[in-house]
């Protein structure tokens, strides 16, 4: 019937169709806007377009799940429910399920895997088993079935992107909507934090119908002198979870400001670089800024010996700078566990310890802790693996991220041979790098029940990180058999003995 509409020499039939489907439209944005509010009503059209993009195309839903992360992390759709699921849960299920629907119509053949998604999906495994033995002494709780599946479902990003990252374009369009995600939550944070404090409070407190905390939202350090100073915390609600959300982002931007092929422009990269750090600064959280200059240290130690050099010049710099003497004071008071923060998280440590000994082996679950005198929260990655999943479930944690490097490294030449793969590798290995070191710090790359956002943006990096080397690999392969590349239609360039001179140091 609508061939025969559309092929018609007359054209009323169509004219009325699209003019009634228009009308209709126009009732149901009309209604939206009575009932809803002109904001909500707006929210919801552009709500349902974002979700027809991301419906029609597992690029595009990788890229609104990275944005999502990065603008409005704990977003929860306002629909009235209990627990109600989060913008990053529909971004997250929207991206799993289109690949799954590749798969069922034919679209998506011959599995591509590494060996290291064998031991994420042992990890995953390992969560819901930590979860299903915590029952045995706490009840049910949905809320905290709904992390677990958010966590196990965002595991399955790694083997998932491993396969679905096919082509360099695509693995080069992830690594810049990461670098302009983050550089776009730093603006925010930063202008946020510039603004006096009640326009700041507002405009935060405008995200309570997506179930963001209203009122004293805006968050503040007292420094030795007593003196409250506010810290950068965008739309991450947590200005530490904040900072290790930039200092992935950084890790991911900063080769990009080297690379001979970026991504982006070379002065682009820089820029957003440069308000991911201010950002991260403004965060003043000591952690991640160590995090992100080991980061630094992993990407200058591989390939650009120049950052060392930067790094060297800005450190210097901070000895001098006005502003930068009470940051200076902090790590030293830290270090030296002179201030009351890290006194407490002395205790958590200590406290932690005690709970692992007497549950080493699968830890006490995820639903709560069987005696009276324990309690689940430290703030270390590790610890916090431990007391949920036991030492196995750390030992698969470190195996699990380990073993990408192992890959890496039993592939460092077919990398070598690929400078612009590298140099997405190197940024992605770097933030997960950056996570490492954070891990010692806070436990937002391991808090089910807190910090999805973070976690997840994590096994982005990794998945995407097997993605490069899967890729690099793959080009060795067909450039030492001498077979061309037909995938996507792309031709491969000159064989690699002919490469073997121009090399670069990996």
């Amino acid at each position: 019937m609508m061939d025969s509409l559309l092929t018609s020499t007359d054209r009323r039939p169509l004219a009325m169709l699209v003019g009634a489907a228009l009308g209709f439209g126009g009732g149901l944005l009309a209604l939206l806007t009575v009932v809803l509010g002109p904001v909500m009503a707006f929210g919801a059209v552009f709500g349902l377009a974002v979700a027809l993009y991301v419906l029609t195309s597992l690029s595009g839903a990788l890229l609104v799940m990275i944005a999502v992360i990065a603008l409005i992390p704990f977003g929860k759709v306002p629909l009235g429910l209990s627990p109600s699921p989060t913008f990053l849960d529909g971004a997250l299920g929207a991206f799993l399920l289109v690949y799954l629907f590749q798969w069922m119509t034919g679209r998506r053949r011959l599995l591509r895997t590494v060996s290291v998604t064998a031991f994420a999906l042992l990890f995953a495994g390992l969560v819901l088993f930590a979860y299903l033995m915590g029952l045995r002494h706490a009840p049910l709780d949905l809320r905290t079935l709904r992390t677990v599946a958010e966590t196990v479902a965002g595991l399955l990003l790694i083997p998932v992107l491993v396969d679905a990252v096919r082509d360099e374009e695509t693995l080069r369009r992830a690594v810049r909507a990461i670098m302009l995600a983050g550089a776009a939550s730093a603006l925010v944070g930063i202008v946020l934090w510039a603004l006096p404090d009640p326009t700041a409070e507002a405009l935060l407190n405008r995200l309570g119908r997506f179930e963001y905390p209203t009122g004293g939202v805006l968050r503040y350090r007292q420094d030795y002198t007593s003196i409250l100073n506010e810290r950068a915390i965008g739309t991450w609600i947590d200005p530490n979870a904040f900072g290790g959300f930039l200092l992935m982002a950084g890790a991911v931007t900063a080769p990009q400001v080297f690379a001979a092929r970026p991504v982006l422009r070379r002065w682009v990269s820089a820029a957003l670089l440069g308000l991911i750090v201010i950002a991260l600064f403004l965060t003043d959280s000591r952690g991640s800024m160590l995090s992100l200059g080991a980061a630094f240290v992993f990407i200058a130690a591989l390939r650009y010996r120049k950052l060392l050099l930067i790094m060297a010049l800005a450190v210097m710099l901070a000895f001098f700078l006005p502003f930068t003497q009470r940051y200076l004071d902090k790590l030293e008071a830290g270090f030296s566990n002179q201030d009351l923060e890290t006194q407490m998280r002395f205790g958590e440590y200590k406290d932690a310890l005690t709970l692992i000994g007497r549950h080493p082996v699968i830890g006490v679950g995820f639903s709560g802790t069987p005696e009276i005198d324990l309690y689940l929260g430290v703030a270390n990655t590790y610890l916090t693996i431990a007391s949920h999943m036991g030492l196995i479930g750390l030992l698969a944690y470190l195996l699990m991220i380990g073993s990408a490097y192992a890959y890496s490294a039993a592939h460092r030449q077919a990398l070598a041979a690929a400078p612009t793969l590298a140099d997405s590798w190197l940024g992605l290995a770097a933030g997960m790098v950056g996570v490492l070191a954070g891990g010692m710090f806070d436990h937002f790359y391991f808090k089910i029940d807190l910090f999805q956002p973070t976690m997840t943006l994590e096994w982005v990096l990794l998945g995407l990180m097997l993605a490069a080397v899967r890729l690099a690999a793959e080009r060795s392969l067909a450039f030492a058999t001498g077979q061309p590349s037909r995938r996507n239609g792309e031709a491969l360039p000159e064989p690699l003995k002919a490469r073997q001179p121009a090399l670069k140091r990996f």
